[in-house]
């Protein structure tokens, strides 16, 4: 848990709620929070998850985990205490997206199910969605779309995800989908149906 360091501060209640601004959009509020191996197609997956819903007009955003470390996170590294740094950062990030009535997707490893769960705390209850995209390792080190199992396999990357650091599945993700056997549209017509099922896409 990160230090709160800076004294005197109080939070400030807002005139327009969050639920003023479900209703302004027709939806709910929501963090999907999408996680697996590299090379799994979390990323993939939570585009086109991403893109159908702005299709159907909801309020979207998608906050992938290279972009975020080119800024927000650019200081930090791959150490175990980076990675839980990283996702600290971004649970509170999609947590205000989600305040603000936007359906929040998330796509990154975070190997480690304390920094998950830690983010799925700073929510209520039903608004944080874990989507494990479920691949073997030996899948995605055959894809390998950007080449890195192969650099952490010849020792060029070390601490790497699933070689020579540790991935922590989820035991009850809300969805697992089998990205080892179907196709992007058929799994990310999966999470839209999740969604409409549990009321988040409602009017």
């Amino acid at each position: 848990m990160a230090e709160q360091k800076a004294t005197n501060v109080h939070w400030h209640d807002h005139r327009v709620s969050s639920k003023d601004r479900e209703k302004a959009k027709g939806q709910k509020g929501a963090v999907l929070w999408f996680t697996g191996l590299s090379g799994s197609g979390k990323s993939t997956i939570a585009n086109t998850v991403d893109h159908k819903l702005h299709e159907m007009g909801k309020h979207t955003y998608l906050l992938d985990g290279d972009n975020i470390r080119q800024g927000l996170n650019k200081n930090l590294g791959f150490s175990a205490e980076d990675r839980t740094e990283n996702i600290r950062r971004i649970g509170e990030v999609a947590k205000l997206f989600s305040d603000a009535g936007l359906i929040t997707l998330t796509a990154f490893i975070s190997p480690y199910k304390a920094d998950r769960d830690a983010v799925r705390e700073l929510l209520e209850e039903g608004e944080f969605v874990e989507i494990l995209a479920d691949a073997s390792l030996e899948t995605c080190e055959a894809r390998d779309p950007k080449g890195l199992y192969k650099k952490a396999r010849a020792g060029e990357i070390p601490e790497f995800t699933g070689i020579s650091a540790p991935y922590e599945a989820p035991e009850n993700a809300e969805l697992t989908l089998d990205s080892d056997a179907k196709g992007i549209d058929d799994l990310a017509d999966e999470v839209i149906a999740y969604l409409e099922a549990n009321g988040f896409l409602a009017k």
